[in-house]
């Protein structure tokens, strides 16, 4: 989400941590690139003035100035200055301290992703807080849209208020509420309907839908990629609802991605969720430090590592890497490995959680490394016979021609999978014959293929 600005920012700290000792003039200068990637990202303008005045008021201190690592001591003071306008440390969690049903009213503009969202946190309050919850949908207006609720709640294993047609919202609200009490719900999540642009009509039957449902949480759904509109419907939503946190959608996507950091300054209310994606479970604690760090090039193992726990099945990961140590890895084995991959989400995304891998998006792009490219070498795997996946040798020509054919790809990217698995197998043969000793002695040139750690080359 946020590549242009960490790219800007990461290039004036490097200028910046290589000076032996700041002047005023070193400073203001940084601070003025700053400032430009911070408006250019679309974070709006009261905010970056008060980013810029805070960062200046700190920097421009006598322990700055003249400490050892000026340069590093600035870096942290925008790292501590962003985490303050994102909303401080930790994740604030949605409120569920309330009596039970407990109402969460969900509101935003058609397009943002609401309905969606409202499934998704369904599905989280359900399978993580163990929650029993009713899905909703007050949204009269769009075609559909109460069918398009009803088949996200499915999809998350949780039931949805039965449609009744001719009903108004107001009565949609009063009756999940009432299904929620008699019927033992711990939550109701009412999703109420958009337009597409903030009208009286929209802000009145919100404040009508809550007055009869008093929600222990009105959380605005914005998509992060609308740059300064999203910031300007969050401040309206909250001026006429008053609202009680965000949830910022497609924050996996490419735009500037400034709204995150203007979003706490405009409305007061914290950003709590954000959406990474399609799939059913592309939900997450917004983590203010977090974002920071992958804004700043800092990366985020806090969060890779929590993802991975999520994701991946520890006792397959085990047997394949006891597999790999023994040299007995095949390519059903390396399927595998790709499935339990792409449980964890977009290749681009995973990486950008590692440190310092901002700096190498043009060759992580012209590596092509992406969750399709994964799937199409899954399918190439599964147009083979199980004696070929034992024993990758016997793939000859017509071989080749045939597991193209079956798999909808070309004999160029077969020949290119069956290069990845062999590189990889005399990598894990080179390690298994050198030992622990060995490798610590030798070094990855020991276990590389040939000409990949050669001087001038990338790595």
């Amino acid at each position: 989400m946020f590549e242009a600005l960490s790219e800007k920012l990461t290039g004036t700290f490097d200028r910046l941590r290589g000076r032996g000792a700041l002047s005023e003039a070193d400073v203001g200068e940084a601070l003025r690139e700053v400032r430009l990637a911070l408006l250019d990202s679309d974070v709006a303008l009261p905010v970056v003035r008060d980013f810029i005045a805070k960062v200046r008021e700190r920097a421009l201190g006598a322990e700055v100035l003249d400490s050892v690592t000026p340069g590093q001591q600035v870096v942290k003071i925008v790292h501590d200055v962003m985490i303050e306008e994102l909303g401080g440390e930790g994740a604030v969690p949605v409120n569920l301290n309330a009596p039970a049903p407990i109402p969460i009213l969900m509101v935003g503009l058609q397009g943002s992703g609401k309905t969606t969202t409202a499934g998704k946190l369904a599905l989280r309050i359900n399978s993580r807080l163990r929650r029993r919850v009713l899905l909703a949908s007050l949204d009269t207006q769009r075609p559909a849209a109460q069918l398009q609720l009803a088949q996200l709640a499915e999809r998350a294993g949780v039931p949805s208020l039965p449609i009744v047609a001719g009903q108004t919202p107001v009565q949609i609200a009063e009756r999940a509420m009432d299904v929620g009490r008699r019927e033992g719900f711990d939550v109701v999540i009412l999703d109420t309907a958009g337009r597409l642009a903030i009208n009286q009509e929209l802000m009145d039957e919100v404040k009508a839908i809550r007055a009869v449902s008093n929600p222990a949480e009105t959380l605005l759904v914005v998509d992060a990629m609308t740059g300064q509109d999203a910031v300007n419907t969050a401040r309206a939503f909250n001026e006429a609802l008053g609202i009680t946190g965000i949830v910022m959608t497609r924050m996996d996507g490419d735009q500037r991605g400034g709204a995150a950091l203007s979003m706490r300054a405009v409305t007061g209310a914290p950003i709590k969720l954000m959406g990474l994606g399609e799939k059913i479970d592309a939900l997450d604690d917004f983590h203010p430090e977090r974002v920071a760090g992958r804004i700043l090039g800092q990366g985020d193992i806090v969060g890779l590592v929590e993802k991975a726990s999520e994701t991946l099945d520890e006792e397959e990961a085990e047997r394949l890497a006891q597999k790999m140590l023994r040299g007995k890895f095949d390519l059903e084995d390396y399927a595998a490995q790709l499935r339990q991959i792409t449980k964890m989400g977009s290749l681009s995304g995973i990486l950008g959680m590692l440190p310092g891998v901002g700096k190498m998006k043009q060759q992580i792009e012209d590596a092509n490394l992406d969750t399709t490219v994964l799937k199409r070498q899954a399918a190439i795997i599964g147009s083979m016979t199980k004696q070929e996946r034992k024993a990758p040798d016997i793939i000859k020509a017509s071989r080749k021609r045939r597991i193209a054919a079956g798999s909808g790809t070309t004999v160029q990217e077969v020949n290119r999978l069956l290069k990845q698995f062999d590189d990889m197998s005399t990598m894990m043969k080179r390690m298994n014959k050198l030992g622990q000793k060995g490798l610590m002695r030798h070094g990855l040139q020991a276990i590389l293929p040939k000409g990949m750690m050669q001087p001038g080359r990338p790595h």
